[in-house]
């Protein structure tokens, strides 16, 4: 908890921080696709608040890039809010917080998500509540050894400052979090994933939040940068939309996020823009036997120690 009598500006620089993260982001990205620029939608939630979902369509990289900004309130928090915290039924709530998926044109380049995100559950008879969440985690559909290490190399160091044991801590939260337990395997390689977080008080959680933030890109664009010229077949591109079919999956059925968003009367079109503007379905497909395609879910989509595993390799 904190007691602090300027909660509000305290949020209101999260809020800053938030919508300037969005803007650093979508016009990086769009440098990068060089062809496609981001249309800005902005709207208005009927039970208080909004958002801005920044959106680029049929570019040259990315087939479809979103990252949303939200700041939303009412009066009730949602069901999914309040499962791990029953007491805080009944109060009001207030969040706020950027997310991002990114579906690249090429079938090398991984599929990405981030966000990151705050939340405060308010009363009139007690001090806010509030906590911290979010992450980055990458879905590469072929897999580079050099790629998830500089991934992984680039989440240890947003983490470095904030303890020994935390980016261990959300790395394996994240591996845990991103699973589909009716396919048995992970959505990617993992990244960070962290929510509930007030233990550290608010400026430094605040403060481990905008590392997470700031890190995301400095992780990707190297990934994008050598991956983006890379030639791909017709059945590399086939089984790219075959495996965005994971990705549906997951985020339908167990991601909080899209669970919160539907549950507090959200924006749809916003909530669902993670979606892949293209995926495919194939009933019982088997990749041949030691195949990139076989690769992935054999040795990948496991957890995996992947500084000690793959520092050998692409050194």
């Amino acid at each position: 908890m904190t007691d602090t009598a300027d909660f509000g500006d305290q949020l209101g620089a999260v809020g800053d921080y938030l919508r300037g993260l969005q803007r650093g982001i979508t016009d990086r990205i769009a440098e990068l696709d060089g062809k496609a620029s981001f249309g800005a939608d902005s709207w208005a939630r009927e039970g208080g608040g909004g958002g801005t979902s920044m959106v680029l369509s049929d570019g040259a990289l990315m087939e479809q890039a979103g990252v949303g900004f939200s700041h939303v309130m009412g009066d009730g928090l949602p069901p999914s809010a309040t499962k791990a915290r029953p007491e805080l039924a009944g109060r009001r709530f207030e969040a706020m917080g950027v997310s991002l998926v990114f579906h690249p044109r090429n079938p090398h380049i991984p599929t990405t998500h981030a966000n990151v995100r705050v939340f405060a559950a308010l009363s009139d008879e007690a001090p806010p509540v509030w906590w911290f969440g979010g992450g980055f985690d990458l879905t590469p559909f072929y897999p580079v050894a050099e790629d998830v290490l500089t991934w992984h190399e680039t989440a240890h160091a947003a983490c470095a400052d904030f303890g020994d044991d935390v980016y261990t801590r959300y790395k394996q939260w994240c591996d845990e979090y991103f699973f589909l337990p009716h396919r048995g395997e992970t959505r990617g390689v993992g990244g960070l994933f962290f929510d509930d977080l007030n233990d550290w008080g608010f400026e430094r959680c605040f403060a481990f939040m905008q590392s997470v933030g700031n890190h995301f890109m400095k992780a990707y664009e190297p990934i994008v940068e050598r991956r983006r010229n890379d030639a791909y077949t017709d059945a590399q591109r086939q089984f790219q939309l075959y495996r965005r079919g994971r990705y549906v999956e997951f985020n339908l059925v167990y991601d909080r996020g899209t669970l919160f968003g539907l549950q507090s009367g959200g924006r749809t079109e916003s909530i669902l823009m993670s979606l892949p503007p293209q995926v495919r379905w194939e009933y019982g497909f088997t990749p041949g036997a030691g195949t990139r395609e076989a690769e992935l879910t054999d040795y990948w989509l496991k957890p995996h120690e992947w500084l000690v595993e793959l520092a050998p390799a692409a050194g």
